[in-house]
């Protein structure tokens, strides 16, 4: 078995006691080698100046108690216990020359007696396994009848792996959880590639301060991520300004410098009074350069140096200002392409790619339309002051398709569609009708190309049957059945009709395409 070494600082006041009422008192280097289930094999006894008489007395009273414990003393010289930078350097200094022989031993730090300082310091020193050891704290017993303390008490050891603690182990995930819970706007996404993507940002966001790069699409929520990444922080009291956002694409030329630095008085024609810039703005809190690869290389070579130096030029100034700012970027460019092409530098990418984040498009993440759309529609009605819903097949039709669309501007498009539906339906009720004309809609804005290929494969028919056909499409994927989907598509003639066989008329057009609405359905 491996012998057990406790390492502790003799406790001046803790430790101390005169003649024999000293057994009377809880002294916590005597009681740490008292304990009945905790046999100390050695004890390494670490000694401040001027602390020698005290020692010898415990290290005698340690004999007493514990004759098969070696107390071994290491004097320390250090002149003030509560001088952070002296203690920690002393008791780093003792762990560097201290023979630790893990395999054979096993460590713990005593961390009772000494000042708050000095505990402060040996936790550090356990975490970062300068010392590879467990911290061991000890207490006295309650007291007796005779309003005595129990002077033996007890020891617990304190294991910095907190997964082993279930009470601090469950604090934890419950903090996480409610900082992923709030990346994610409350909303319970079920993509495991997002959820594994937002849980990786919560944590990086919470320990980090450099610079983020959140890649995706044109309207998968970018910009509203580096809002709630800025109130995650702010919450946590990482940060203590303000959020700066701005989109690069608008920038060019002087207004891009001007924006970003700041400039000073008649720097360009125009200039008639100095101008602070985002980037100062942004002191102490977080900057948000969405599409980041618009910008020029001018602009990128300034924002390299801001970042790595916190100082910058303000266009036309001779001197530098300051600001501690944290940059997440955004963009739906291939950066690295950019790289290769000249447009983008390659040490500002290696800057700000430290971590990088791909938010899937909405078309990736199916599992996810059901959530956002029930966090859409809670939105909606707070804003237009009436609860908006869906009737059952009417929400059945719309997911089906929401499901399987391209959504090429992502929540962008799903945003609006919802938008248009909850605003034209009376009462906020979305009806069957309202789902049947905001999909032809969706499919007469898009061409239809994508439900198109889905379902004719490499055959090639004509422009106008395309066009035709793709409307067809959308309007049996949101339909509950055949019967239905006949009714919405010829609806306008029924009147003036004879034979009102919608549902035969239906399936003999998609017979002349080699299709079935069963087949549709189920795409």
């Amino acid at each position: 078995m491996k012998k057990r070494v406790v390492i502790g600082l003799l406790g001046s006041t803790l430790d101390g006691g005169l003649q024999d009422r000293r057994w009377q008192r809880w002294r916590p280097s005597v009681a740490v080698c008292q304990q009945p289930d905790f046999h100390v094999d050695r004890f390494e006894l670490l000694v401040q100046r001027g602390n020698q008489p005290l020692a010898t007395l415990v290290i005698a009273d340690i004999a007493t108690v514990s004759p098969d414990t070696e107390v071994r003393q290491h004097p320390l010289d250090l002149t003030n216990a509560w001088d952070f930078s002296e203690v920690y350097a002393t008791l780093d200094d003792f762990a560097e020359s201290y023979p630790w022989k893990p395999a054979t031993e096993d460590y713990f730090l005593h961390i009772t007696p000494g000042t708050l300082v000095v505990q402060i310091c040996l936790f550090l020193l356990c975490e970062t396994r300068a010392m590879p050891a467990v911290l061991l704290q000890s207490s006295p017993g309650p007291q007796r009848d005779n309003a005595k303390r129990d002077v033996i008490g007890r020891v617990d050891v304190i294991d910095l792996e907190l997964a082993k603690f279930d009470r601090l182990g469950a604090r934890f995930r419950e903090r996480t959880k409610q900082g992923t819970s709030l990346l994610k706007q409350g909303i319970a996404t079920r993509n495991a590639r997002f959820n594994a993507m937002i849980g990786e940002l919560e944590h990086v966001a919470s320990k980090s301060k450099d610079p983020l790069l959140l890649v995706g699409e044109t309207g998968t929520g970018k910009t509203a991520l580096c809002a709630r990444i800025h109130e995650l922080k702010q919450a946590r009291q990482h940060l203590a300004g303000e959020l700066v956002a701005v989109n690069c694409a608008t920038l060019r030329g002087d207004l891009a410098m001007s924006m970003l630095f700041g400039h000073a008085k008649g720097a360009f024609t125009g200039a008639a009074e100095p101008r602070t810039g985002l980037l100062r703005k942004a002191d102490r809190g977080l900057v948000f350069l969405d599409e980041i690869g618009e910008l020029g290389r001018d602009e990128q070579a300034m924002l390299l140096t801001a970042i790595e130096d916190k100082r910058f030029y303000p266009l036309g100034a001779d001197k530098q200002v300051s600001s501690d700012f944290q940059l997440v970027a955004g963009t739906h460019r291939d950066l690295t392409a950019d790289v290769r092409a000249g447009r983008f530098r390659e040490d500002l990418l290696a800057r700000i790619a430290l971590w990088t984040f791909r938010i899937p498009a909405l078309r990736e993440r199916p599992e996810d339309v059901v959530p956002n759309l029930e966090y859409a529609l809670e939105r909606l009605s707070a804003e237009l002051g009436v609860r908006v819903s869906f009737a059952k097949p009417a929400r059945d039709a719309f997911v089906r398709f929401a499901e399987a669309a391209p959504w090429p501007a992502n929540f962008r498009d799903f945003n609006a569609a919802l938008r248009r539906m909850a605003t034209l339906v009376e009462g906020g009720r979305i009806d069957q009708a309202a789902v049947t004309a905001e999909i032809a809609r969706l499919g007469a804005s898009t061409g239809g190309a994508d439900e198109l290929a889905s379902v004719l494969g490499d055959r090639v028919i004509d422009r106008f049957d395309r066009v035709q056909l793709a409307d067809v499409v959308a309007v049996c994927r949101a339909a509950p059945s055949l019967s239905a989907a006949g009714r919405t598509l010829f609806a306008s003639s029924l009147a003036t009709r004879t034979t009102k066989n919608d549902a035969d008329r239906l399936r003999k057009y998609l017979v002349r395409f080699g299709l079935d609405f069963e087949t549709l359905r189920a795409r």
